[in-house]
């Protein structure tokens, strides 16, 4: 997915028109299925093992198996491994997490496009004994400059009228190794006149002396994608091959690879590719030069880092499966190119955590509250509803003793109006305990302040006043003695998006604010036992995850997925 940087256009009108409310996709299955072209539905998400998904690819997976299940049909999950010199296992491993942490289950069918390299080859074969391939000479510049213009036609290549005989026997000697990487390749005949540059003698195989990732050195020639693809979807009965937007032109290809090679007759036959519109975020970096050079500049910890927007990065971040799902679903489905605020993801991510997970308190800068008439060595349990919208969430018991942490921004010395929360003389409400009312502080040699002294009211036990005072303001707080000490992480957009993606020279224009890290923040004690992945809303900060990377027992690190407040509107 490139990245977009022009104003956001929400997809909405387009993706389903008012007459009916099936997408253009489903309208053309629908239409397929009726005719008889095909009896069933199978798609397939086919990544090529060369870095991290990210949350475009996550729109690819979603439509092609939410339409499997749709249709009562199946979806395979497929590496396009044709080219062994991006491919790692590191990157299989992480799309086929991805792939199922989205909930894509593609059961027991798992393929790799190197599963198929005999047929591939039989079927160039084929090509070259019916006349409609033939090894070439050229250089790969000397093809690009043989190619021609939009405007003009191109030139034939000197070798297109070689017998076939010979190219049988020279791409018999070029899968034997004889060849260096570069010297050879095998083009399709199709016309070097045609209007689609795509159809003017493409390469479909070259020499390349590489290990690979599944097959090992069995291979030293390899075919190019537009060739492998399409027969990988003919062998793996496809009916649907959806793609985005830029294979349009390779249409044509794709149909010639299917016809000529004996997969099918005509182009409405299955496989047919399908094209839709990429779903564009703005303001982030998704190119993997771009990701893998800030990996390697240490400025993120890796493809997962939280600032990023691959699926791993987000799950990282503590975004969930139904988070991303209710985000491709607004982006909805089209033929126009579209771009959608990050945002817009925050709106989601929110909708899915709001009720659904336990209000906990955090303090990120403490500043220790004394309540000075409070007895010493006494600590009670106060009965605390984990989320007020969510009664199926149960309640916890927190402590509470004469010693507490608050937020340092929830005193001041000297208030402005309209400051509700601390300062002395002023009466507050410590959520779900009692009013206390500041009556002194203390503050060290640089003039911080250090400790704050409170009376409490002790018939004010749950937050309310029996004779009937109100007070205006309400903080968080911790119990001192049982605080659970963490490290707290708190993000921003890695871009600086006032000034875009991208500086004049094409480097990127990062934020150097994208991080802050917090040490020694005291969190509630019943956050001990959270694990990897678990999150929570901190009241009045966010929503916060486990960190799976860096969380320690007894040293947990949170990252904070969202902030409470959003700017996003929802589309009527």
């Amino acid at each position: 997915m490139a990245e977009n940087t022009n104003e956001p256009v929400i997809e909405a009108e387009g993706s389903k028109d008012s007459a009916d409310s099936r997408n253009f996709i489903e309208r053309i299955i629908d239409e397929d299925l009726k005719d008889g072209v095909y009896d069933h539905v199978m798609t397939r998400f086919p990544p090529e093992p060369n870095g991290y998904l990210h949350i475009g690819h996550a729109k690819s997976i979603l439509l092609n198996y939410g339409l499997a299940q749709q249709y009562g049909g199946k979806f395979n999950l497929r590496f396009d491994d044709t080219n062994p010199t991006k491919e790692k296992n590191e990157f299989v491993e992480s799309i086929k997490a991805d792939v199922k942490w989205l909930g894509a289950d593609f059961e027991d069918r798992l393929f790799f496009a190197s599963d198929y390299f005999d047929k591939m080859y039989d079927a160039a074969i084929t090509l070259i004994k019916a006349g409609k391939a033939y090894v070439s000479e050229l250089t790969a510049d000397e093809i690009r400059e043989y190619r021609g213009t939009l405007t003009e036609p191109g030139r034939d290549d000197p070798s297109r009228e070689r017998p076939v005989e010979e190219n049988l026997r020279l791409f018999e000697e070029m899968k034997e190794g004889k060849y260096e990487d570069g010297t050879k390749t095998l083009r399709a005949k199709i016309d070097m006149a045609s209007p689609n540059m795509n159809m003017r003698d493409p390469v479909i195989y070259r020499v390349a002396h590489m290990t690979h990732h599944n097959t090992g050195d069995k291979w030293c020639i390899y075919p190019m994608y537009d060739f492998a693809h399409p027969i990988e979807d003919a062998i793996e009965g496809i009916t649907d091959s959806i793609c985005t937007l830029e294979f349009e032109d390779h249409r044509p290809l794709y149909d010639w690879v299917l016809i000529e090679a004996g997969f099918k007759s005509e182009p409405r036959q299955a496989p047919r590719q399908i094209e839709f519109a990429k779903m564009y975020l703005t303001n982030v970096v998704t190119g993997k030069r771009y990701i893998k050079k800030l990996v390697e500049e240490g400025i993120v910890d890796g493809w997962d880092d939280p600032r990023l927007v691959s699926i791993a990065a987000l799950r990282r971040r503590g975004f969930t499966p139904g988070s991303i799902k209710k985000f491709v679903d607004l982006c909805g489905v089209s033929k126009a190119n579209a771009s959608a605020e990050y945002s817009m993801l925050e709106y989601c991510i929110r909708e899915d955590l709001k009720v659904s997970r336990p209000r906990v308190m955090a303090v990120l800068d403490p500043v220790k509250l004394i309540i000075d008439n409070y007895p010493e060595g006494q600590t009670e349990e106060l009965d605390v509803a984990n989320n007020l919208e969510n009664e199926s969430l149960g309640s916890r018991k927190v402590p509470f003793s004469r010693e507490l942490y608050i937020d340092r921004d929830d005193f001041m010395e000297e208030p402005p109006k309209k400051y509700f929360r601390l300062f002395p003389g002023n009466e507050v409400r410590l959520m779900h305990a009692y009013f206390v009312t500041c009556v002194s502080y203390e503050k060290d040699e640089s003039g911080k302040v250090t400790c704050i002294h409170c009376t409490y009211d002790p018939e004010t036990r749950g937050g309310d006043s029996p004779d009937g005072r109100k007070v205006k303001g309400t903080i968080h707080w911790v119990n001192a003695p049982t605080a659970l000490r963490a490290k707290v992480r708190l993000y921003e957009n890695i871009i600086d998006e006032e000034k875009g993606v991208y500086n004049e020279d094409g480097s990127l224009n990062l934020n150097p604010n994208s991080l802050t890290e917090l040490e020694d923040c005291c969190l509630e004690p019943s956050l001990a036992s959270a694990k990897a992945y678990d999150s929570f809303q901190f009241v009045r900060q966010g929503f916060f995850t486990v960190d799976y990377k860096d969380s320690k027992e007894g040293a947990p690190v949170f990252n904070r997925i969202v902030s409470l407040k959003s700017s996003f509107v929802l589309p009527k």
